[in-house]
């Protein structure tokens, strides 16, 4: 029994030893692909690091224009690129930050070209920034316009009675709770939130009127009801000036330009801010004070405006 045990402890270590040396191997082989991976990678890198074209990205609703508007500002500095793209890939999102891309962006174009390429969809504010460029590039697929304002709230008072839930406000300002979901809105109310809104419309169509008039083929009203065009459409109504991808668009830029080199596309990317306890302490405070605020009592109005 002994010596069959003695086998058998040495067939484990062998079978053991021969799995190690299995994993040893696929180890070094698959650092070695990520390795070669990683040099071509560098390669294409290297290849657009030099180019005059920088494209920034603006994706996904905005909310914050500070990144955005950072690379913009990155790029204006930089003597190396001599035009930007914006590549715009937005369903559109709050006023205030939109609106401060777009003064960013006119403010730069007067001294550096900045064009804008729409991807899948750029409606309400992603078209808002993509007007304030000097030419736009869409797809015949990209969703395209949506140029108005909307405000959501809702009545939840007769939900609040059925549940037996009876909230408390106290406030000092007659229209404090302006759009609360705990009562119904008054004629009054509505209309001054209307107005609101009919304010913001106007600033978004006369912005993409400082731009692109003689360029839009209709009334900037009768265009500016909320529609969403496709690429082709916009193109014929005049909202965008050429149908055509990302990288046709910054060939014809490289060309226009008489750009000096090979065409390439330089992606800029928001900066990484370094890790420090002290930041991650601030917003980790700030996060817990939000989150009071939510739980504890509403201290902002409960509507915002989005393009």
């Amino acid at each position: 029994m002994s010596r069959e045990r003695s086998k058998g402890i040495v067939g484990i270590f062998i079978l053991v030893t021969v799995l190690f040396f299995i994993f040893i191997v696929f180890a070094f082989y698959t650092v070695g692909q990520l390795k070669k991976s990683s040099s071509m990678g560098e390669g294409l890198r290297d290849k657009s690091a030099s180019s005059p074209i920088a494209v920034i990205s603006i994706e996904n609703e905005i909310m914050d224009s500070r990144k955005v508007v950072e690379m913009l500002l990155a790029a204006e500095e930089e003597k190396d690129i001599k035009a930007i793209i914006l590549r715009i890939d937005s369903p559109g999102g709050a006023v205030a930050p939109t609106q401060e891309i777009y003064q960013e962006v006119r403010r730069i174009d007067k001294k550096k070209p900045i064009y804008a390429s729409f991807g899948s969809v750029a409606a309400s504010g992603g078209y808002y920034i993509g007007a304030a460029c000097r030419k736009i590039w869409a797809n015949n697929g990209t969703l395209t316009g949506s140029i108005g304002v909307i405000m959501q709230t809702a009545d939840l008072s007769e939900l609040f009675k059925w549940a037996k839930y009876k909230p408390e406000t106290i406030k000092a300002g007659r229209y404090k709770d302006l759009g609360s979901p705990s009562r119904p809105m008054t004629d009054e109310e509505r209309m001054i939130l209307t107005e609101l809104l009919a304010g913001t419309h106007k600033q978004f169509m006369a912005d993409i009127m400082a731009v692109r008039k003689g360029r839009i083929k209709k009334d900037i009203t009768e265009l500016a009801q909320g529609q969403i065009f496709h690429g082709r459409e916009a193109r014929e109504l005049g909202l965008v000036d050429e149908v055509g991808s990302l990288w046709e668009a910054g060939r014809a830029i490289h060309k226009d330009l008489k750009l000096k080199g090979d065409f390439a596309l330089r992606y800029l990317k928001p900066q990484k801010k370094k890790f420090s306890l002290g930041d991650f302490l601030e917003e980790t405070e700030d996060t817990l004070s939000f989150l009071r605020g939510k739980v504890e009592s509403r201290t902002v109005p409960a509507y915002k405006f989005e393009l």
